[in-house]
């Protein structure tokens, strides 16, 4: 709803700021609320729990209006980070790894973080295989992306679907 102002404002006394900043010290609500009338300006609460509550006299829909205006510039300065997937086999040949790992990078030159997932079904000789060959497989992708990204998390070890998120690696400064 955001602060109170004018007739809303429910204290006896208050502490008023005036337009310019200036403190105009300790008044009854209903002299302050006349004193911003005759300067056609609004008596603003700024922070209700004071004793007294501090108001400000200002064009409240002027104020209004640049806090929208300063929301929407946050927001454009705003950057998304996207999480791309990236699917590998448990037995990828480097040369296939290689070309994945080219994704890879584009993901995180893009600054988005990268999930590799690994693919585990098939037959039950080649999945009891790949279990054993999945940490190996990941600790050799995370030496391939070496400085380009870091390692942020693991799936867990009862999680069906075996996976690694890559952060893009910071820039230094």
């Amino acid at each position: 709803m955001g602060p109170r102002t004018n007739g809303r404002i429910t204290a006896k006394t208050v502490q008023v700021i005036g337009e310019d900043g200036q403190n105009l010290g300790i008044m009854q609500t209903a002299e302050a609320l006349q004193m911003a009338q005759d300067k056609g300006l609004d008596l603003v609460e700024l922070n209700a729990a004071g004793t007294p509550p501090i108001v400000k006299m200002m064009d409240f829909g002027k104020y209004k209006y640049e806090q929208k205006k300063r929301a929407n510039e946050a927001k454009k300065k705003q950057k998304t980070i996207e999480m791309k997937e990236v699917w590998i086999k448990p037995f990828i040949e480097e040369n296939d790894l290689q070309i994945k790992l080219r994704k890879v990078f584009e993901f995180l030159d893009e600054g988005n973080k990268v999930k590799i997932a690994v693919m585990t079904h098939g037959s039950k000789r080649v999945l009891a295989m790949g279990k054993d060959a999945i940490p190996g497989l990941f600790a050799h992708v995370v030496e391939l992306i070496g400085e380009r990204g870091t390692l942020e998390s693991r799936s867990k070890p009862d999680e069906r679907t075996k996976s690694i998120v890559i952060a893009p690696a910071k820039p230094a400064k």
